[in-house]
């Protein structure tokens, strides 16, 4: 009799959490009206920020929404239900740990985007977003020697940033 209503008792928590469906594709948090998104080329308006760097950080920005969301990019500028425009705004190498005789054993290169994400529907509404991130380096290690692989690394982490963005509205 014990054993029974405890049977009774485990089927019936079981089912009342179950879950109605269940699937491995991501809905996410985006509306469903949202089909394609536009991004304009990014300004360069960070001083001492080398010039291509805008640019590669425009088709990061593509490549990581269409790889990583359901959005279709959409060439015509302005023409997605997703806009977004921006630039990257600050760009500096400062150390970061100063030893004894005031010299740096490390640096760190510091980052920032700012972007506005204009979404037409299900509702006008505009959004802003600033992402700044840093990598650090040796102090020994030249700037422009390792420039490329810490602009990797923080250009990765503001991909990440714009589609928490889009997914969450953070």
């Amino acid at each position: 009799m014990m054993r029974w209503f405890l049977y009774c008792a485990l089927t019936l928590v079981l089912t009342s959490c179950w879950p109605e469906s269940f699937s491995f594709r991501d809905s996410g948090g985006m509306p469903v009206e949202w089909q394609s998104f536009t991004i304009q080329n990014l300004e360069n308006t960070a001083p001492n920020c080398p010039l291509s760097f805008a640019a590669l950080l425009t088709e990061q920005l593509k490549d990581g929404v269409q790889n990583n969301t359901r959005l279709v990019l959409n060439t015509k500028l302005g023409a997605g239900e997703v806009n977004i425009e921006g630039a990257i705004t600050n760009y500096q190498v400062q150390p970061v740990a100063i030893q004894g005789s005031d010299n740096a054993s490390s640096n760190r290169l510091t980052m920032a985007l700012s972007l506005k994400i204009k979404i037409k529907a299900p509702k006008e509404e505009e959004w802003q977003m600033v992402s700044t991130r840093f990598a650090d380096f040796s102090a020994s290690s030249n700037l422009a020697d390792v420039e490329q692989k810490l602009f990797a690394e923080i250009s990765e982490q503001m991909v990440q940033d714009l589609i928490n963005k889009l997914y969450s509205n953070w």
